[in-house]
């Protein structure tokens, strides 16, 4: 007589006569929650999902949908309830805007969004007024002309043209003025300016001049509507890169919500003009960020996204820093395999990019700071030697990185301090702190502050005592105080 059968949901004993892994209750049951969840009128309008509804891309508004469930929801869950792949939803998230209306519609009624929030209707009735009473534009104009329209209302009603969160009012004699090249090299020589500010000194420096230079001089460029084809892909590609810029300047003083809002913008900006490359810079931006707020599976998915773009684009050196943000990803969740699997892609990647002209915003991704990733992936999984070994090769780093080589040094000290090695760990700990006056950011306190954690358990020692009496003066966390 063969075992007994039990029931993977609730472990009671299955009848003979059922060749199904669950007793019927809970059969019942998995197929209830098979179904998306009735969310409240206060989920959908939530911010990140009224941007995803402003900017009519259906594969934005699942991203959104998904991250704005706690836990996180994964693409292959909701993939079973629209009937897709887990790559298709992948796809669906960064592809082109879905144009087809009763995949739209079906998609929809699964997910129970509310009518009132849709920006299309199957059949021939004209579209709803827009969610914030801006109306939206008509999807079935093909024209060339169409595409045009398209573009323009895209940034009005995903408040590009004013970049929603400073909201200035834009000079009208800036509207239909003819742009050139003289004004794209303008922004990318501003921008070049602002990065350099950024490397040495933090976010807190220049951050207000950005942000105060993109709404006043950079947004009135976007409205313009009679530029070129190819002057419009430049000045895309320019103005993503400095809210880029601003985005990180944002996460790096411990505003992660304007951070996140402009990386957004920024990525709608490199896929408005097929910019593959630009985009997957912006998807694994993103997920730094997410790594950083020690979200590895969100991390996961971003870098996947990223690693995708980094691919089309043939640059050899993004699909290494896709790999490697993906690293730090499993590494945060534990899991090894696959985080050594994606260090070993990044180490190959790197290497075969030697030669290869790269653009020159990601002129920072070099061997250093492949080794400094590497370190912070190590220090995750609990392999503090092999973090010391990396963390030692990032410091050979260029100059001008002084924010870079801050963050690299607290992660060696951690990588000495969990290795018991409080001496030399609280020397190396010393220089960064000593760094921390004239760089602003939050992230610097973050770093320092892991490595007083580190320490706790040997905070009777004197090189200790000192390094925690140095971090106070810097207003850096000590543990117990």
């Amino acid at each position: 007589m063969g075992t007994a059968r039990t029931c993977t949901g609730c472990g009671a004993r299955l009848a003979a006569d059922n060749r199904q892994p669950m007793c019927s209750p809970c059969t019942r049951r998995e197929s209830r929650r098979a179904e998306a969840p009735e969310k409240p009128e206060e989920f959908w309008r939530r911010p990140a999902l009224r941007d995803a509804f402003r900017a009519r891309h259906f594969g934005q508004v699942v991203y959104a949908y998904r991250y704005e469930h706690r836990p996180v929801l994964t693409q292959a869950r909701v993939g079973r309830w629209l009937g897709l792949t887990q790559g298709q939803v992948s796809r669906l998230e960064r592809s082109e805007p879905v144009r087809d209306l009763a995949k739209l519609d079906s998609w929809a009624r699964v997910l129970r969004i509310p009518q009132t929030y849709l920006w299309f209707q199957l059949g021939e009735q004209p579209v709803s007024a827009y969610p914030g009473g801006l109306e939206a534009p008509s999807l079935r104009d093909d024209s060339a002309e169409g595409d045009d329209v398209r573009r323009r209302d895209l940034f009005k009603v995903a408040g590009l043209t004013g970049f929603g969160w400073f909201g200035p009012s834009v000079p009208a004699a800036a509207v239909g003025r003819k742009l050139g090249a003289a004004e794209v090299a303008t922004v990318r020589e501003m921008t070049r300016t602002f990065r350099r500010l950024d490397n040495r000194f933090g976010g807190g420096h220049a951050r207000a001049t950005v942000s105060s230079y993109l709404a006043s001089d950079v947004a009135p460029m976007l409205r313009d509507v009679r530029s070129t084809d190819e002057v419009r892909s430049e000045l895309f590609g320019a103005v993503a890169e400095l809210n880029q810029l601003a985005g990180w300047m944002a996460y790096d003083v411990g505003d992660a919500d304007t951070g996140g809002k402009h990386l957004r913008q920024a990525l709608r900006l490199c896929q408005d003009v097929d910019d593959d490359a630009l985009a997957a810079e912006m998807l694994a931006g993103m997920s730094h960020q997410a790594a950083f707020f020690r979200s590895g599976a969100i991390a996961v998915d971003l870098a996947e996204a990223a690693r995708s773009n980094a691919a089309r684009s043939g640059l050899a050196a993004l699909v290494s820093e896709s790999a490697v943000m993906a690293a730090h990803g499993y590494a945060l969740q534990g899991h090894a395999r696959p985080c050594l699997d994606a260090l070993g892609e990044a180490e190959r990647a790197l290497s075969s990019a030697e030669g290869q002209d790269a653009p020159e915003w990601l002129g920072y991704f070099d061997g250093a700071y492949l080794a400094a990733k590497f370190a912070h992936c190590f220090r995750d999984l609990g392999r503090p030697v092999d973090s010391e070994v990396h963390a030692r090769r990032s410091l050979e780093m260029s100059e001008g990185y002084d924010r870079g080589k801050l963050f690299n040094l607290s992660v060696l000290a951690s990588a000495l301090a969990d290795q018991g090695r409080v001496e030399e760990a609280c020397s190396t700990a010393s220089m960064a702190v000593s760094m921390a006056g004239s760089v602003r950011s939050v992230r610097t306190v973050a770093y320092l502050a892991d490595v007083g954690r580190r320490l706790t358990r040997y905070r009777s020692a004197e090189p200790v005592r000192e390094l925690f009496s140095a971090m106070s003066a810097a207003s850096i966390p000590v543990p117990g105080r």
